[in-house]
């Protein structure tokens, strides 16, 4: 079965750096596009970061392109996501998520706080 595990989480300063990371097991993860969502307070989830199985297409949009890098390593079944000169605004929780089965079927991980605060 499917499991996604994030970690490195936590608080940090405005203009800070963060580097998350998900540990996927129980599918083929080479062949899986992956996915960094975010969910803020009172706020939908939303998509932050994408990477195509290969490593090689990465869809990042434009409120934290420039900040925000997704990377996956195939041999060791993991997708980072690093983000830097953090805001206020980037305080949620993370999910890494990806969309794999017949039915093709989202799934997701439990999910790391971040939280960006003086």
């Amino acid at each position: 079965q499917v499991q996604l595990v994030e970690s490195g989480g936590g608080l940090v300063q405005p203009g800070g750096s963060l580097r998350l990371s998900c540990a996927a097991s129980g599918f083929t993860f080479s062949s899986a596009a992956m996915s960094w969502y975010r969910q803020g307070p009172g706020k939908e989830r939303q998509l932050v970061a994408s990477i195509s199985g290969r490593g090689d297409i990465k869809t990042i949009p434009s409120f934290v392109l420039g900040r925000f890098t997704i990377s996956r390593d195939n041999t060791k079944n993991t997708v980072d996501l690093q983000m830097n000169n953090l805001k206020d605004e980037d305080t949620a929780v993370y999910y890494c998520s990806t969309n794999y089965g017949s039915p093709l079927t989202r799934h997701w991980g439990q999910g790391t706080q971040v939280t960006v605060s003086s």
